[in-house]
């Protein structure tokens, strides 16, 4: 935010993935000039198909997204497009799922928090030199959207998992510059050496507000046989 105020700049915040979380007592979303969220089914607070939600205190900025959301028309005149936009409006089934659900957002957070700390206390025993447990700074918040730990043996435990009937997730497994659609950035492979570790170690495992202590353990034992194989 201060290299954004010197240099006459807006910050998007994309906090799709964050919605409840805090950072220094202030909300995910709330901290740059826009705030992006998403309502995809898998998110934490979902909808029944796509939807998403943008915030700001910025009434200018607003003005530009409620045109851009409906086609750039204008509020005031049928049939009249001041701007190119597109039709990104919330339908009003989404919106109710929404209202209902948006009440119990605390306490599902709470649960996904209870069962990752269960994780991490659990986990941390195990092979401490490869597998690393989520990180939380002290006096923030984090409301897990995914549980991911990072191993250097991913792919053997994945498959272990599996094995078991334990569902696992790598997410974005390619690194940007990897991605077909920036090759024209000409990055290549090493310039971004933590971004490309990082998508050869994490794995994240199933946390929802409804998983069961047995289930937990059932994963946390399988994860240490995993390793005791290794051993």
């Amino acid at each position: 935010m201060r290299i954004a105020r010197k240099y006459k700049l807006y910050v998007i915040e994309d906090a799709a993935q964050a919605i409840g979380a805090e950072y220094k007592g202030k909300k995910a979303g709330s901290i740059g000039d826009v705030g992006c969220f998403s309502f995809f089914p898998s998110k934490n607070l979902a909808a029944y198909g796509d939807g998403g939600m943008v915030v700001t205190n910025n009434k200018k900025i607003a003005d530009k997204i409620r045109l851009l959301r409906n086609h750039g028309s204008s509020p005031k005149e049928k049939y009249l497009n001041l701007i190119v936009g597109t039709n990104s409006r919330l339908d009003a089934l989404q919106a109710a799922i929404l209202r209902v659900k948006l009440k119990y957002l605390p306490k599902w957070s709470k649960k996904r928090a209870e069962k990752a700390t269960y994780y991490s206390t659990h986990l941390v025993t195990q092979s401490p030199n490869d597998l690393v447990t989520p990180y939380i700074a002290p006096g923030h918040t984090h409301i897990f959207h995914q549980y991911t730990i990072r191993t250097k043996n991913r792919d053997q435990l994945k498959k272990y998992l599996e094995k078991n009937g334990i569902p696992t997730m790598i997410y974005y497994p390619l690194p940007l510059h990897f991605q077909p659609a920036f090759k024209y950035l000409s990055y290549k492979k090493a310039d971004f050496p933590e971004a490309e570790k990082a998508a050869k170690e994490v794995l994240s495992l199933p946390i929802y507000p409804e998983l069961k202590k047995a289930e937990q353990d059932f994963i946390i034992r399988k994860i240490k046989e995993f390793y005791e194989k290794e051993n």
